[in-house]
């Protein structure tokens, strides 16, 4: 099944909201405008977009970026450490 409009323009958001010329530009402002949902919405849709097989296909970078995000996050919460350390090794 193709992705729906609203989760492309997700994939969308997570590609590009960082590069927004404006300064007061946040992710939050782009999610409200371009998906317009809550975000708390918003990341339960992300969650659910990583385990769809479109959902890769249609931007493989920023999927499995985000995959890695979230294992990261899983990885620390399971090690009791916070995110950040990781880097510190």
């Amino acid at each position: 099944m193709a992705l729906t409009e609203r989760e492309r323009a997700i994939l969308d958001v997570e590609r590009s909201w960082w590069a927004a010329p404006d300064s007061a530009f946040t992710k939050r402002t782009a999610i409200r405008r371009q998906v317009g949902v809550s975000t708390t919405r918003y990341y339960q849709l992300v969650s659910a977009l990583l385990e769809n097989p479109d959902a890769d296909a249609y931007d493989p970078l920023v999927v499995r970026r985000l995959r890695r995000a979230r294992d990261d996050r899983r990885r620390a919460r399971y090690e009791g450490r916070r995110v950040e350390e990781r880097s510190r090794r």
